[in-house]
This record gives structure tokens, C-alpha cells and sequence, in this order.
């Protein structure tokens, strides 16, 4: 198979650095275009990325620094990153020439991916990491690995807007270990009832991450903006099901709490579940560990374990266990009967910036081109 070229919209922020590491030496995908915003536009990739390039779109040396996101991991990020790539140009996104790529992956925040996302899915396929689309009625919040039966609304998409491409956003972060533990766990032995209660890490907060670094210093915030209310839609879309052209939610009764701990990366999720039908902790286990939604196709980005159960009493931890598979694994434990809702609890560790954003959004690209939904 020959490199598909692929554009990166915001491709300097927190979640597009994620896009460009994983995307850097993809043996199908090869980044063709950059963009962010208009004052970068014309600017070499590499000394954006820096930090250390005037912020005159005219390059004039007058000691100004370009804003770093938050400063995260930029040493390693340009030690990752082939030369070829830290010297593409930047262009602004509105700009974006997305009819001369096969895939746009979409970093940019909510407000600006509404206006230009549906321009770059009149050519072309756009994998999203913005809330703008999630809850449109056309548009299916697919979760890689968890719900192919919602591919076909893609489909309704295209035709009903017109497109030739489509918009396929993904989850909240904080959705992203929640859904993918319980649709397992749905199909096997029925959910009527979940109650939740997240650890974020900082990297979740995106741009404005160094206030909120500051803010949780010794200190857990109790309260993130509109997390409760995304977790509880959302889940219950990526559950759901096609009926005709319609999504319609999976139905039952969900109750999230959002807080924010002083945590780099990795949340954190402490599950409780009513369940339909009887399960052990031993059954939970043995049928997370069997799963393998990607067995027998030679997905690149897939990780070998895909839910990772661990035996012992002070796992999942974000600084041992979000990492693993490279951040595409989900790893649970504590596994345990819950007596008030009548099934288990457990935890559960997702790297909210790979698995919960841009790595989440290449394998899913990755599974509608092996399937030959991408043109």
C-alpha cells in the first residue's frame, strides 16, 4: 500500500503534537500539509514547534516568543520528528488545501473545527477531535475498536450534506475508558445503571493546561465545565444504536462526576455498575482479556493487549499503566462486586491525549481504510 498524504489541522496544540508523533513514520499515512492558526501561516513547522520564531508573520527577529501550548514535552516531540516533516510550512487552517490529501486529521478547537471542518469534508474525510460534531443527528461519535455498527451513518452523512468526504468526530477523552469498558460488558450481560467519577489529568485541559498545572497544585478541582453533562451524552450515543438512518442512545441511567487531579497524563475513571444479569469479577476479567477487536488485521496502530486487566490491588496508576500499547491500551483493575448497584466496580486508566484524541483518531482511520470506506 502506497503512503496516503494526510493534513494536520492544528497541528501546534497539544492534541495535534500528538498527531504529528503518531502520524511522524505511519507506514500508510504520510502528512503532506500542516495548519494552524492565521499570525503562523508561512512558518516553518519545526520553529513553531519551537517556540523560537518571531511571531511576525513577516519572520522579523524582534525577540518574540510564539505561545508553546504549555511547554509539554517539546524536546522530545522535535527529536521525534523526521527533519522532512519540522520543515513543512505552516498554512493557515482556513486555507487548508484538503481536496489534495486523502485524510484530514482535525486538532483545532470546537468553535473553529465547526466552521472548517464541514469545507474539508466537502473533498475529503475528516477525523475530528472536536466536540462541534459530536451530537449532530447524521453524525455517529465513533470509538475505535467499539461500535463498526454505527460506519453506515457516515454513509447518511454524505449524502444528506452533499459531501464527498465526511466528519467523523471522536469522544470526549474522559468518554473514550468509560464506553470502551462497557460495551463489552453491555453485550455480555446487560447495563441498567452506572455512576462514575473521573480523575482528569492536566493534559486534558488542552490550552489552557498551565492555569489548571497551577490550580491543582496540592489541590483536586471538583467541578470541569460541561465534563459531566459530554460524559453522559456521549457514552450513551457511542452505545447506541441504528435504527433506519436514526441513532438512537443506548438507554440506561448514567451519573458522572468530573474532577481534576494533579495528574500530567492518564485519567482516571472509578466505575460502578448495575448489571442486567449475574457476572463475577473472574467472568468481567476473562471477558475483557478475550477481546481483540482487531484480531487477523494488520492495523498498524493496534494495540496487542486491548484491555489490560491487572491482578493487583493498587493498579491501574496513570504514571505506571497509560502508556501501555502505546497509549491505545485500556487498562482496568480492582475488579470487584458493588452491592449497592447490584453488579462489579472497577477503575479504569485511558491516556486521554493518545487513545482519548489523535491516537484514537489514526486507528479508527486506520479501520474505515482497511475496510475501504476511505476513497
Amino acid at each position: 500500500m502506497s503512503r496516503r498524504p494526510v493534513a494536520v489541522l492544528g497541528a501546534t496544540g497539544v492534541a495535534g503534537r500528538q498527531a504529528l508523533l503518531a502520524l511522524a513514520r505511519h507506514p500508510w499515512f504520510e502528512i503532506a500539509q500542516v495548519a494552524s492558526s492565521p499570525r503562523t501561516a508561512g512558518l516553518r513547522l519545526g520553529d513553531v514547534l519551537a517556540g523560537a520564531v518571531s511571531a511576525s508573520h513577516a519572520g522579523a527577529a524582534r525577540g518574540e516568543r510564539l505561545p508553546d501550548g504549555d511547554g509539554w514535552e517539546t524536546d522530545e516531540l522535535l527529536e521525534a520528528l523526521p527533519p522532512a516533516l519540522l520543515d513543512l510550512r505552516l498554512a493557515e487552517a482556513a486555507h487548508l488545501r484538503a481536496a489534495e490529501v486523502d485524510v484530514v486529521f482535525s486538532m483545532l478547537p470546537s468553535d473553529v473545527a465547526r466552521q472548517l471542518e464541514p469545507l474539508c469534508a466537502q473533498t475529503t474525510p475528516v477525523f475530528s477531535t472536536a466536540s462541534a460534531f459530536r451530537m449532530e443527528p447524521d453524525t455517529p461519535l465513533l470509538l475505535a475498536g467499539v461500535n463498526p455498527e454505527l460506519f453506515p451513518q457516515l454513509e447518511v452523512q454524505r449524502r444528506r450534506r452533499g459531501w464527498r468526504g465526511f466528519i467523523a468526530p471522536g469522544p470526549n477523552c474522559t468518554t473514550v475508558g468509560l464506553a470502551l469498558t462497557l460495551a463489552p460488558l453491555r453485550a455480555a450481560f446487560g447495563v441498567r445503571a452506572a455512576l462514575i467519577t473521573s480523575l482528569q489529568a492536566i493534559s486534558g485541559a488542552g490550552s489552557r493546561a498551565p492555569a489548571v498545572r497551577q490550580a491543582v497544585s496540592a489541590n483536586v478541582l471538583p467541578w470541569i465545565a460541561q465534563e459531566e453533562e459530554k460524559v453522559e451524552r456521549e457514552c450513551r450515543r457511542i452505545l447506541g444504536r441504528l435504527q433506519g438512518e436514526t441513532l438512537v442512545p443506548a438507554d440506561f441511567a448514567l451519573s458522572a462526576t468530573c474532577t481534576r487531579v494533579p495528574v500530567e497524563h492518564g485519567h482516571t475513571l472509578s466505575v460502578a455498575l448495575g448489571l442486567d444479569r449475574p457476572a463475577t469479577p473472574e467472568a468481567v476479567a476473562a471477558l475483557w482479556s478475550g477481546l481483540a477487536p482487531f484480531a487477523g488485521r494488520a492495523l498498524p496502530s493496534a494495540p496487542a493487549t486491548w484491555i489490560d486487566v491487572r491482578p493487583e490491588p493498587d493498579r491501574p496508576q496513570p504514571r505506571l499503566d497509560c502508556d501501555s500499547g502505546g497509549g491505545l491500551t485500556t487498562v482496568v483493575g480492582r475488579l470487584r462486586p458493588d452491592d449497592v448497584l447490584g453488579g462489579i466496580k472497577y477503575l479504569v486508566v485511558s491516556h486521554n491525549a493518545v487513545m482519548g484524541a489523535a491516537g484514537g483518531a489514526v486507528l479508527l482511520a486506520e479501520d474505515l481504510l482497511d475496510r475501504g470506506l476511505i476513497g
